[in-house]
């Protein structure tokens, strides 16, 4: 709008300056044929009379005729401007104090000379009225496409909400396909909506595969247990009978990485999804686990530590995070010789730092210790563990929105989950 207000402002101030300069040639060619036809004295009777027939106010004529040194002969002019007549000068000039006229001056004679003139001080209320014109429909306009701006961008987010919405509520689906209008916003609703689907097929599909596969494998597995339990109940050889418990053992070995498994693909494939997710008091959590291993830290010889601060809140699934952090306190108490000391500091942010002093991880493990199945070199000599409580504590991690980390320390080891 202001760029269209300075176009018509500059084309109407030149029309109209060119209307006064064509109006100012076209009185000077008539006052020219005058004198040369009639002379000098019919030419002063008509200037007389053009000034006497136009009203003194508004855009109105002016005319000067006098000699070559400036003494006025006729018209309403008091003095000869500085225009030069030989070269027939144009120019604006002064008129009284506050008025102004495009002028132009031409010779006649060898000692006479005619300036004619025309008031161009009107022109300031014709663009005044062009500049109220432009403000007040210029406001019009843009109020106007503002409301209308204003309803396409509410729809717009309304559109966009559904599709938002359907995200999180994968029930939403159904009424997301069946608002189609048919521009590019449906269309992206449509593929929204087909994706949703897909997605929810193949949560389906892993779920009954996940259920149908962990049954297939337990309950063969606990056939097989009870098999050995009966067996060692009949009084086997002592040879016989351990071989049975360390088979019984690596059962529940087998059946642990089983739901081990089923779990981290479970955590991985809802990362990032709020869904599910409640506020869970985690202050109160850590203090409870840290309680509970507080016997079997006395037990082994180890020194727990616990510097929780109260109100540290999160959202998440209470039962996954407390497993999180006891397999990091198991991994602890499992490593660290009796009379080390593990640390659990929990503060706001929400920060939480399991570090302990016993031997650490080596370099070479620090880039691959969350890897399923690997086992570093200090646990290569143990006889239980299958190397998926890291994989399984950081993928409830992710699945959370978390990060664990193994922070760089030069003694023990140090986990930080933030």
């Amino acid at each position: 709008m202001l760029a269209l207000w300075f176009v018509t402002h500059q084309t109407v101030l030149s029309t109209l300056n060119e209307g006064a300069e064509s109006e100012v040639d076209v009185d000077i060619a008539g006052l020219v044929d005058i004198y040369a036809t009639s002379g000098q004295g019919e030419l002063e009777r008509r200037i007389a009379d053009r000034i006497a027939l136009t009203p003194s106010e508004g855009s109105t004529p002016h005319y000067l005729l006098a000699d070559n040194a400036g003494n006025v002969i006729a018209g309403d002019i008091a003095s000869w401007p500085g225009l030069d007549a030989r070269v027939s000068e144009a120019g604006v000039i002064a008129i009284g104090d506050q008025s102004e006229a495009f002028a132009r001056a031409v010779q006649l004679g060898p000692d006479l000379r005619l300036l004619v003139a025309r008031r161009i001080d009107g022109n300031d209320a014709v663009l005044r009225n062009v500049t109220l014109a432009f403000a007040f429909a210029g406001t019009f306009f843009v109020v106007l496409v503002a409301l209308l701006g204003r309803l396409a961008a509410l729809k717009l987010q309304r559109r966009i909400g559904q599709i938002n919405s359907a995200f999180r509520d994968p029930e939403a689906e159904s009424e997301l396909e069946q608002r189609i209008e048919g521009d590019e916003i449906d269309e992206l609703a449509s593929h929204s909506a087909k994706a949703l689907r897909r997605q929810r097929n193949l949560m389906e599909a892993y779920k009954e595969t996940s259920e149908q596969l962990a049954h297939e494998m337990r309950t063969p597995l606990s056939h097989l247990d009870n098999r050995l339990l009966k067996a060692l109940q009949s009084g086997p050889e002592a040879k016989v009978g351990e071989r049975l418990v360390e088979a019984r053992a690596e059962i529940k070995r087998l059946v642990q990485t089983l739901e081990s498994l089923l779990d981290i693909a479970s955590s991985k494939t809802r990362r990032g999804d709020a869904a599910g997710l409640e506020p869970v008091d985690l202050s109160a959590l850590i203090s409870r686990i840290c309680d509970l291993y507080s016997g079997s830290a006395e037990e082994t010889g180890h020194e727990l530590v616990c510097d929780v601060e109260p109100g540290v809140v999160i959202d998440g699934e209470e039962h996954q995070l407390g497993r999180l952090l006891t397999n990091l306190l198991d991994n602890a108490l499992k490593y660290v010789p009796a009379g080390g000391r593990i640390e659990v500091i929990l503060f706001q942010g929400p920060e939480l730092v399991i570090r302990d002093d016993g031997p650490g991880i080596a370099p070479s493990d620090r880039l691959r210790i969350f890897e399923r199945f690997y086992r570093g070199r200090a646990s290569m000599n143990e006889t239980h563990g299958s190397g998926l409580g890291l994989a399984l504590a950081q993928a409830i991690a992710e699945r959370h929105g978390l990060s664990l980390t193994l922070d760089y320390t030069d003694r023990g080891a140090s986990f930080r989950l933030s």
